[in-house]
């Protein structure tokens, strides 16, 4: 797939713009080109070309609005392609001209091409036969982003949640590891060749395809690719009632696995055909929440809204639960701060808890209880939630990141960075860089935990995430100067996160600035005063500037709080200061992690 020269798309040649073309001579004309060039397109380059299920394979249509779409958003290199017709042309003819020094010869000539020939038969028919075995087998895929060919940008969403549910199915099979979301969404609108879109990934074989939403209506187009050769050896279209999207997932889903002959067990394959029907309204407004929220405490309030909005038209609709009890995990971390841990985990564990009770399955629903019961301490019932949801989805690289959280804070450190380095084997993209980096930095290889946060920039230059924890790693280096910057990136990219503030704190005054750090201490105080700010902010402030009493204080507030930061007090670098503390190895033994690890 090169990176085609764009060209105008042909004028349409009198039909209505939404009339299907039902040949292949009828989508030609169309265009403007042979049937030939058009099947061509087809095969090699995603032409939203379809078939009508149940019939013959030559039985094709395609829609005026989505050939005019396609012939913008990727154009064709037709002149290069004539000019590539025209030598191979010339060169054909150059090698067929006879040449009168070498007639003389000819018979014997003749004669080797009829034993070669005869030779290739005898070695294409045991090849016909003994192919599909020699062929090497698919292990891995990536699914890419779906293209939008409704025509309306604001169907993104859209798009974007079918291409997730699609990758969530595959997730399923133990035997093929599948590339996450996060991962695959940097080829979004891609020109990237397919191979070297899976050297990148590291897959033997991708998906990609089109979906066109029309009213209530959807049709998803899917072609499977095998990388090695290039190979387009699966192509198939699916028009559905916007209702019955999640048996469309299901189907897609399915299909896949049998073209990549992978083994599926008789439970995955239960779980790949489980579908049911969903309003279309229902179905949007859950999609809407599941694309809108970041990393901002807006955004993840309208978030909300929308799932709250799904839930109501359809309380049985189990992945609106999720999305809520995701949303309000969000809201309660110290970097959006947008309401105490402590009011919010319930409702968490209230939503995920109904999910799990209208579908079993959601490996994502244990996977939020483990990390909800890691948060409230309860260490055993989180290690229980983890083995669930690596039994149920063993390929997935975010539950293998996020049990590699659990070692942490137990403070096995080592196996925990064994776990976050086979998170990345199974996605290389899909785990970031702040994933890694901030259980190197809990580690102590701080050098390796900045370059991994510096890689990650590299990528996501606007992630005030990414900037926080650096900070945090530079700070610990001995860096607290190369910090500041850093941390004052971050303090802009999140709106002044109170939790940004708190390591900024620490960065001022280890540079020498205790002038700065105890105006943002301040800040940090008025704030307090008109609404939530996380403890962690101030625990993190007061260690910074040495104050050992106000930062047991706080430490208890956030005991009380059950804030994240007590989940890291068995490792934490910036707890050093305290640790021949009685009162704070007490703090130790009352969350739990007094043990050796």
């Amino acid at each position: 797939m090169k990176n085609p020269s764009p060209v105008s798309p042909p004028e349409p040649s009198g039909q209505p713009a939404d009339a299907p073309l039902d040949s292949w001579k009828e989508i030609a004309t169309y265009v403007k080109r042979d049937v030939s060039t058009v099947q061509r397109w087809e095969k090699r380059e995603g032409m939203p070309v379809h078939r009508h299920v149940h019939e013959r394979r030559g039985s094709v249509y395609a829609y005026c609005s989505e050939l005019d779409t396609w012939l913008q958003s990727r154009g064709l290199r037709l002149e290069q392609e004539k000019e590539n017709r025209a030598e191979a042309s010339e060169q054909e003819e150059s090698e067929h001209r006879p040449n009168e020094r070498h007639l003389a010869r000819r018979w014997l000539v003749l004669c080797g091409i009829t034993v070669l020939a005869l030779v290739a038969v005898t070695y294409f028919t045991t090849r016909g036969r003994t192919g599909s075995a020699t062929r090497p087998k698919i292990q891995s895929l990536a699914v890419l982003p779906l293209k939008n060919l409704s025509g309306d940008p604001a169907q993104e969403y859209f798009s974007d949640g079918m291409t997730e549910a699609i990758i969530g199915r595959l997730s399923m099979i133990r035997g093929l590891r599948v590339i996450s979301h996060t991962s695959v969404t940097r080829y979004k609108d891609t020109h990237t060749a397919v191979p070297e879109i899976a050297k990148t990934l590291g897959v033997d074989a991708i998906v990609e395809g089109s979906v066109v939403r029309e009213g209530n209506r959807i049709r998803v187009h899917a072609q499977l690719i095998r990388c090695a050769t290039d190979e387009h050896f699966w192509s198939e279209t699916y028009d559905r009632e916007l209702g019955d999207a999640l048996a469309l997932q299901s189907e897609v889903a399915q299909a896949i696995a049998a073209r990549v002959e992978v083994s599926v067990t008789g439970v995955e394959r239960a779980r790949l055909i489980a579908a049911r029907q969903v309003s279309p309204e229902v179905y949007e407004s859950y999609l809407k929440g599941q694309f809108a929220a970041t990393y901002s405490q807006a955004a993840v309030e309208r978030s909300i809204a929308y799932f709250e909005e799904a839930i109501r038209k359809d309380p049985a609709f189990a992945p609106a639960y999720l999305g809520l009890a995701n949303a309000y995990d969000a809201l309660g971390t110290s970097g959006i701060g947008g309401a105490s841990p402590r009011e919010l985990r319930p409702k968490v564990i209230s939503a995920a808890r109904k999910a799990l009770e209208l579908d079993p399955t959601l490996a994502q629903a244990h996977g939020l209880l483990a990390v909800v019961y890691q948060e409230q301490w309860q260490w055993s019932d989180a290690e229980g939630q983890f083995t669930r949801v690596l039994e149920l989805t063993p390929n997935d690289a975010g539950a293998h990141i996020a049990f590699a959280g659990w070692l942490l804070c137990q403070g096995r450190t080592e196996e925990a960075i064994k776990w976050s380095r086979r998170a990345r084997e199974l996605d290389p993209f899909g785990v970031g860089g702040e994933s890694v980096g901030w259980i190197l930095f809990q580690s102590r290889h701080y050098d390796e935990a900045i370059r991994e946060l510096r890689s990650a920039l590299a990528v996501r230059p606007n992630d005030g995430l990414i900037y926080w924890f650096l900070g945090f790693a530079l700070i610990a280096n001995g860096q607290a100067d190369e910090a500041i910057p850093v941390l004052e990136n971050a303090l802009t990219l999140t709106d002044r996160s109170p939790a940004v503030i708190g390591v900024l704190v620490r960065a001022y005054a280890h540079a020498g600035r205790r002038t700065d750090a105890l105006r943002l201490l301040d800040e940090l105080k008025r704030r307090r005063r008109k609404g939530y700010i996380p403890t962690a902010a101030f625990v993190n402030a007061y260690l910074g500037l040495g104050d050992n009493e106000q930062a047991i204080v706080w430490l208890e507030r956030a005991y009380e709080e059950q804030s994240m930061i007590m989940e890291y007090i068995k490792v934490h670098p910036f707890f050093d200061p305290l640790r021949s503390d009685p009162r704070f190895a007490d703090l130790v033994r009352r969350v739990g992690l007094d043990q050796a690890p």
